[in-house]
């Protein structure tokens, strides 16, 4: 009865909180601060991400998530403490029930390492819903309906592409190409183009502030800072747009292709309905400009971002938690 429920978006970039009732009520980066002399944790989150390419020997900035599943499980468990007891108070008497959102494609053994880890944070009981239906219940998609609905959710670490009906997946396929390899495109094309080398948060400024799937109408330009690869001093130079377009051209091919195998794999009664209704787009990698524009482009299915991508998958976890009755065809496994 005072229980409280919590819904957690597991990212490989970030971690979102959900509170049904107050909706978001974290969103930091899935980063943490460690010690090496004795393997304590210094920081996590905001504070943590601060410290990556600035630290000195004794202290180590890493994201123990890759790929969306557990890579370092001491580090997720702390992680997933701190957000927890940031979520509901130190103080509160009461275990929280927590559902986390995992790759489609996770094995039961990186399923029940989650399920471990949320229950070491701290949790009353964990739950598990794979992310292209916690996805699609955020972007208001009505899942348990007899009809084929396309979602493509684009994280950090993979990219899912998903026909859901009748509350379960139909067909999907996961591909470790979205955000962050994006960033690590257009810091190698830099490097190649300019022999400037820049750290993968400077990557991710470029990205966020001028990139786009398609060339822009009137290029956008933003001078970037980095170190030279032949002098070793820093050097500033000035990008525009196109640089960004075509340095992410081949990983934005690979999201396609992993779309267009879901769709030839889907029933046709299924696909009619997809092509009738278009695909939805979640998940940070869906605010890069023009990327419906290109899907539709290449695929011939009409293709549009939901509202607030970013928040989708932490939104569904919540209200999945919230109606466990109705969506229980969807819950992977209980804890």
């Amino acid at each position: 009865m005072f229980s409280k429920k919590i819904g957690i978006d597991l990212g490989t970039t970030n971690i979102l909180v959900y509170l049904p009732g107050q909706g978001i009520v974290i969103n930091e980066p899935s980063v943490v601060a460690i010690s090496t002399v004795d393997k304590k944790v210094l920081a996590v989150g905001d504070e943590a991400k601060e410290m990556i390419g600035r630290t000195p020997g004794t202290i180590i900035a890493k994201k123990p998530l890759k790929d969306g599943v557990i890579a370092d499980y001491r580090s997720t468990e702390a992680m997933l403490n701190y957000f927890v007891s940031k979520a509901i108070g130190r103080l509160n008497l009461f275990k929280p029930e927590v559902m986390v959102a995992v790759p489609g494609g996770i094995t039961s053994t990186e399923r029940r390492a989650v399920v471990d880890a949320t229950m070491k944070a701290g949790a009353k009981a964990a739950y598990i819903i794979k992310e292209p239906i916690a996805a699609a219940i955020g972007s208001g998609i009505p899942i348990g309906s007899a009809s084929g609905h396309m979602i493509i959710d684009i994280g950090g670490g993979t990219t899912e592409a998903a026909v859901i009906s009748l509350g379960g997946i139909v067909e999907c396929t996961s591909v470790r190409v979205a955000g962050n390899k994006l960033d690590a495109a257009i810091a190698d094309f830099i490097k190649k183009k300019y022999n400037l080398a820049v750290g993968e948060r400077s990557a991710e400024e470029i990205k966020i502030k001028i990139g786009s799937a398609l060339e822009l109408d009137k290029a956008k330009e933003m001078d970037i800072k980095g170190r030279d690869m032949v002098l070793g001093l820093p050097r500033v130079i000035t990008i525009d747009s196109r640089d960004v377009t075509e340095a992410i051209q081949s990983e934005l091919n690979s999201i396609v292709v992993a779309v267009k195998s879901v769709l030839h794999e889907t029933p046709p009664e299924l696909s009619a309905d997809v092509i009738e209704k278009g695909m939805v787009l979640s998940g940070g990698g869906a605010l890069l400009r023009n990327l419906d524009k290109l899907l539709t482009q290449d695929i011939g299915v009409p293709a549009y971002a939901a509202d607030d991508p970013l928040l989708s998958v932490a939104k569904g976890t919540g209200q999945a938690l919230g109606n466990l009755d109705s969506y229980k065809r969807s819950i992977l496994s209980v804890n």
